[in-house]
Order: C-alpha cells, then sequence, then structure tokens
C-alpha cells in the first residue's frame, strides 16, 4: 500500500538533526516555497469553488467552514476575517470544528475521529448553503462525515485535501488538490500543507468578493470600518475612486452612514445615500458600473438643463 504524500519521508530528512540550525531553517523555507506554489494547479475547482461561496451569500445561505487540528484553524482563520475584511454578515457563516475552537494551548487528536455529533451540528444546513471542508489526508472521519452529509442533503461541498483521489475530493463538487511536496517534519501538515490550505482558502474567499463586487481595483470596497485605521482607509478609498478631498469623504462616508460604496456614489455626485442604495441594487451590488450609471445619469440631467 502506497504511503499517502502528507505521511511520506521528506528528500532532505535525513540526519535532519544532525545539520546546523541556519541549514535546517533553509530548508523549512524552501519547504514552505514549494508548498505554497501547489494552488497554481488547482485554479479551476478554487473560481468554480469561490462562484458557488458566491452563490450562496447572495441566495442567503451560510458558508460553513469545517475541518479538524491544524487544518481547522487555518478554515478558522479565513472565516473569521470575512466580518471585518468585506463584511459578510456573521450569521451567513459558520465554523465547524472538530472538539470546537480552542480556549486554551492544547488541541486534542481523538476528536477528529469523533463524527456522531454531525447530524446534530449540521442539522440546519441547506440546499443554498455551501461546505467547505479541509484536511490535509483527505480522509479525516470528522470531515469525511461532513461531507457525506452534505451530499446527500444536496449541499455544494468544496473539499480541500493534499493527497490525490483522497476521499474528501472524491465527494467535493469542487475538489482542491494541493499537491504539497512530503513535510520536512514527516506528517506536521501544520507546515507545508498548512500553509497551502491557507492560500486556497485565502483565494477562495478574496474571488468571492470579486464575484460579490465588494473588491474594486485592489481595494475592499465593503470593508466594516470600526477602528481608526480602516475609518481612515475607508475615507482613502472613497477619495481614490471619486476624486474628492478626505474632508468630502468624511461627510460622504458620515451620510451614507459608513457604507463604503455607497459613500462613493455620493462623492461622485449622487444626491443622496438612498438614491446611491438605488443604483447599487441597479447593479447587483458592483460599484463600477454603479458609477457609470451615476456619470450616465448626471450627464442626461446636465444635457436637459442646457438646451
Amino acid at each position: 500500500m502506497n504511503t499517502p504524500a502528507t505521511e511520506q519521508l521528506h528528500q532532505d530528512a535525513n540526519g535532519l538533526d544532525t545539520r546546523p540550525l541556519k541549514e535546517v531553517a533553509d530548508l523549512l523555507a524552501q519547504s514552505q516555497v514549494s508548498a505554497a506554489k501547489a494552488a497554481l494547479d488547482a485554479l479551476g475547482p478554487i473560481c468554480s469553488g469561490a462562484t458557488a461561496m458566491a452563490a450562496t451569500i447572495r441566495a442567503g445561505g451560510k458558508l460553513r467552514y469545517l475541518a479538524a487540528g491544524s487544518s481547522g484553524l487555518m478554515a478558522a482563520s479565513d472565516a473569521l476575517e470575512l466580518g471585518g475584511t468585506f463584511s459578510i454578515p456573521s450569521e451567513q457563516i459558520r465554523i465547524h470544528m472538530a472538539g470546537g475552537l480552542p480556549t486554551k494551548a492544547e488541541m486534542p487528536g481523538d476528536v477528529e475521529d469523533a463524527s456522531d455529533g454531525l447530524p446534530h451540528e449540521l442539522a440546519n444546513m441547506q440546499v443554498n448553503d455551501t461546505l467547505i471542508a479541509v484536511s490535509a489526508s483527505g480522509t479525516t472521519p470528522y470531515t469525511i462525515a461532513a461531507a457525506e452529509l452534505a451530499r446527500d442533503r444536496g449541499t455544494p461541498v468544496i473539499g480541500i485535501a493534499n493527497n490525490a483521489g483522497s476521499r474528501l475530493l472524491q465527494l467535493a463538487d469542487h475538489a482542491v488538490l494541493l499537491s504539497t511536496p512530503p513535510e520536512l517534519i514527516s506528517g506536521s501538515t501544520r507546515m507545508g500543507a498548512g500553509t497551502a490550505q491557507k492560500i486556497a482558502l485565502n483565494m477562495l474567499s478574496t474571488l468571492m468578493a470579486v464575484e460579490l463586487g465588494h473588491i474594486q481595483d485592489g481595494m475592499m470596497i465593503n470593508l466594516r470600518a470600526d477602528n481608526d485605521k480602516l475609518r481612515a482607509r475607508a475615507n482613502s478609498i472613497v477619495c481614490q475612486l471619486a476624486g474628492v478631498t478626505p474632508e468630502s469623504a468624511e461627510t460622504a462616508l458620515q451620510m451614507a452612514k459608513g457604507n463604503l460604496k455607497c459613500a462613493t456614489l455620493v462623492a461622485a455626485g449622487a444626491k443622496s445615500a438612498e438614491d446611491a442604495h438605488t443604483l447599487l441594487d441597479e447593479t447587483c451590488g458592483h460599484l463600477r458600473p454603479a458609477m457609470n450609471l451615476l456619470k450616465q445619469k448626471n450627464k442626461t440631467i446636465n444635457l436637459g438643463e442646457n438646451q
């Protein structure tokens, strides 16, 4: 029986503990670089998975991030960033981690085998949800059981695994295979495999945000400005997109009650936040076409006034 890639010995592992520390550090860094490239071979399912996630958000469904162990930490990390970065409502995000999110510096390993409670944990999972299931081996019982439940209910599954042909990838509607090399410390998938998982998860959520119209010109235009740093960033974004002064941007943000897209439209000439909302409704929340629509309407009004 072939040893899974995530359990194989690295080619440079022999005598690792006898080498100078700087040499080991170099090997560790190089192994991370190699792992980071794995997502380049999974662009298709990452893009289709992101589209499914965007459809879930539009439909009012829930993104369900689910995993065990270090994969669970990678999944939770991405899920926890969606509110502040893209203003995805917290009620549309769920984190399912085997044994629950750690509250102390210990993560028991036996919980990844415990799947008996999943039917209750996922009792409210619906067709318009999306399950993002992560497992380095692709065989974790907790994750596999969840993917099987999702398939039975018609819930789309994004499966992220580091072993080709694994059960999780077979169950997934969007199978993201991250073919990372063997770990320098055999089986320690928090390292290379974890790095690749983090990159793939970042790509999925960011591409979802692009689909939802929450990114424009490399800026997060749907951020939740709930601290001084983010309020300053929101002001800067309005200034850049609408071509106005910081003072005008601040006035627009106040009129729009902090809604960055609406504030940009107000700063660009929309009569009110309500008019800005109407424009965004017409363009399914995408700011660039809303800005173009505003320009056309203002041009028409100006032409009428000059006649």
